[in-house]
């Protein structure tokens, strides 16, 4: 009986020994797991938190990523724009240049007729002067505003109060005549010119009437002794309102009584000189 007390207790102690130590591995093992999953329970935390602030600054970039797509966007809009607009700036600015070119070679053009009609009146002045001479007080020969004019004393053309041409006056008219007849392509514009003293004989009515009476007979004899073409003859009486002088003294009215034969370039010749200069400068 003593024997099995005895073996039973050892038995129990003996049992109860190793239950121990397994307790104390398994307590062991369980707070080494216990100390493992503390560990990845703060790392799980910490990856928690690392990813919060990685959505955070993916949300702060994706932003970001956006302005600067939307910054990209207007600047290609802009340097679109500002093509299209340097563009048009440079068409207008060759538009301007050609325009520019185009009235400097009209100026250029209009100068040169302008110099070729100033040579051709140069030419027939020196023309008359050379005929008529210039000694003579009752004749007098210059140019006015790009016109030739030779200015005759009444005196010297008609008797007084009469539009009959005197015989004295057929040798100056004659070399007129000649000069006319060698540039065909010159009108004639003859004015009759008179004092302010009243007139009135016959037929004639007054000093104008007298002015134009006298253009018309001047503007016949070259016709009819002289042969100028009667188309390039405009006979013209302006009477007493167009005087030199005044008319308060006899040397004045002596000089307002007078005839001008105004030889001038053909207004249609004139321009087609500026047309022909710019026909040819297109080409």
């Amino acid at each position: 009986m003593r024997l099995l007390i005895l073996f039973i207790l050892t038995t129990l102690i003996m049992a109860s020994c190793v239950s121990s130590k397994k307790f104390k591995a398994l307590e062991a093992n369980y707070n080494e797991l216990s100390e493992k999953n503390r560990l990845a329970n703060s790392d799980l935390a910490s990856t928690k938190t690392a990813l919060v602030y990685c959505n955070e600054e993916k949300d702060k970039l994706a932003k970001e990523i956006d302005y600067l797509k939307s910054v990209n966007s207007n600047l290609m809009n802009n340097i679109t724009e500002m093509t299209m607009l340097s563009k048009k700036e440079a068409q207008n600015l060759s538009t301007s240049l050609e325009k520019i070119k185009e009235k400097d070679l009209q100026i250029k053009t209009l100068n040169e007729a302008i110099n070729r009609k100033d040579s051709m009146t140069i030419a027939l002045v020196s023309s008359l002067k050379r005929a008529v001479g210039t000694e003579d007080k009752d004749i007098e020969i210059n140019v006015e505003k790009g016109v030739v004019m030779v200015s005759i004393s009444d005196k010297f053309l008609f008797k007084t109060g009469s539009y009959e041409i005197s015989s004295r006056a057929g040798e100056v008219l004659k070399k007129v005549a000649l000069v006319l007849q060698d540039r065909p392509d010159f009108e004639v514009l003859i004015e009759g010119h008179t004092d302010n003293v009243p007139f009135k004989r016959g037929e004639l009515l007054d000093n104008w009437d007298l002015s134009v009476k006298r253009a018309t007979a001047l503007a016949r004899n070259l016709v009819t002794q002289y042969k100028v073409a009667p188309e390039r003859l405009i006979p013209a009486g302006r009477g007493a309102y167009v005087p030199l002088q005044s008319n308060d003294t006899a040397e004045g009215r002596a000089a307002n009584r007078r005839t001008r034969v105004i030889i001038m370039p053909k207004i249609d010749q004139f321009y087609g000189l500026i047309e022909e200069g710019m026909k040819g400068g297109k080409k």
